[in-house]
């Protein structure tokens, strides 16, 4: 193994290390739901919406703490002004779907012959709403647009994003929390996995040992996604179809992150197996450089374009780009982060977000030189209450990525 932790040992060896992060860290509980849904229901009020309908998956979750992925069946809950939540589900799901409720509501019910669509407007009529318009998550299938569409005329459907974004946006405490404690752990992967490598190994074999660490640091899903990519692979951001063995001198690209609490990591380490060359070493320090200006420009009350920007303006400084040519940054500077690993609010070009306290995203302007490698170095920030600050250390150097 060299000084700076890359290479020289191996899978079992590292795995046999790895003690579980202690962390006092919990899931969200049963309150912070209903603060959720008093906030969503106020936003209502004050802009006249009558109901709000949220589709299985993260929206329902984040809402109502309800445990159920999207499917062909419809699957649901109507939020009323009056802090009321109805759910809409098969009527053979009715106990499961008791057993993971977090936030009490009505379970309405409709047979597998029977249209779930007309189930809906009957919610709502039941509730003595007449609405011309009703307001979906954008998550929701086509299918369900559609046969709400279909079901009733003179009706109009509209996007809940505005809404639904200005809370999910805005992490607690609590959130932060456990996106502190996954962002930790994977930080701990990353440098274990860099000690494995050797020449010929394979990224299938790195991904395996990623997977195997995030459970012994205590995440028993193991990894929630990784990406593993060597030399010229790494120019491709998301990887490639048939990935290349280790060779010596290549670059490593890994971007990985776990899942606990329903809440995500996602960390991206970019270094050297071997000796850097004079492009390798002067496009990681321009890479840092641009992350770093990123960071400065994450003030509190300046927009998510000002970020990217700033990302940007360090690319053409050294002759890179512009926009999104080759060789630069060919996508936006970051994304949010929280229930889902790309979410609101989004770290590019014309979004006119305000950044507040709250507000967590990635940190990540890679640069990709076409036919010789990318650089990606990935870190999440938070926005405190005296602005900026980092979930993880970032890099320290192509030959040290870890600082060790």
């Amino acid at each position: 193994m060299n000084k700076y932790g890359i290479g020289g040992s191996t899978s079992e060896k590292e795995l046999a290390k790895i003690q579980p992060l202690e962390s006092s860290v919990k899931p969200i509980q049963k309150i912070e739901y209903k603060q959720r849904i008093h906030k969503i229901c106020n936003l209502m009020k004050a802009n006249n919406v009558q109901a709000i309908y949220v589709n299985a998956g993260a929206n329902l979750l984040y809402f109502t703490g309800t445990h159920w992925g999207a499917s062909e069946r419809m699957v649901g809950a109507l939020l009323l002004p009056n802090e009321e939540v109805h759910y809409i589900a098969p009527n053979f799901e009715k106990g499961t779907i008791q057993d993971f409720l977090e936030v009490e509501g009505t379970i309405h019910c409709w047979e597998e012959h029977e249209n779930p669509h007309r189930l809906f407007f009957d919610v709502l009529k039941e509730n003595k709403i007449n609405p011309g318009e009703i307001q979906v998550d954008e998550t929701t299938p086509f299918s369900i647009i559609n046969g709400l569409l279909k079901e009733k005329e003179a009706f109009k459907i509209t996007t809940a994003t505005a809404f639904i974004s200005e809370c999910r946006m805005i992490k607690s405490a609590a959130e932060i929390a456990i996106i502190q404690h996954v962002m930790n752990i994977t930080l701990e992967v990353q440098k274990a996995s860099a000690k494995i490598l050797r020449v010929g190994i394979s990224t299938k074999e790195v991904e395996n040992f990623i997977h195997e660490a995030h459970k012994k640091y205590g995440v028993s899903s193991g990894s929630y996604f990784c990406i593993v990519l060597f030399g010229v692979d790494s120019s491709f951001p998301h990887g490639v179809k048939n990935p290349k063995n280790l060779e010596m001198n290549d670059v490593v690209l890994v971007d990985t992150g776990c899942q606990l609490y329903d809440y995500i990591s996602d960390i991206t380490r970019t270094y050297v197996f071997g000796e850097a060359n004079e492009l390798q070493h002067k496009i990681w320090n321009i890479e840092k450089e641009t992350q770093q200006a990123a960071f400065k420009a994450s003030i509190l009350g300046n927009s998510c374009s000002s970020v990217d920007d700033a990302s940007r303006r360090i690319l053409e400084k050294h002759h890179l780009g512009p926009d999104y040519k080759l060789p630069g940054l060919p996508h936006r500077t970051g994304h949010g982060i929280g229930l889902q690993i790309h979410e609101y609010p989004y770290i590019v070009k014309g979004d006119k977000t305000t950044l507040v306290e709250g507000i967590t995203f990635s940190n990540e302007p890679m640069i990709c030189v076409p036919n010789e490698f990318g650089i990606r170095l990935e870190d999440h920030i938070y926005m405190a209450e005296n602005g900026a600050e980092w979930f993880t250390k970032p890099a320290h150097s192509i030959e040290n990525p870890f600082g060790v």
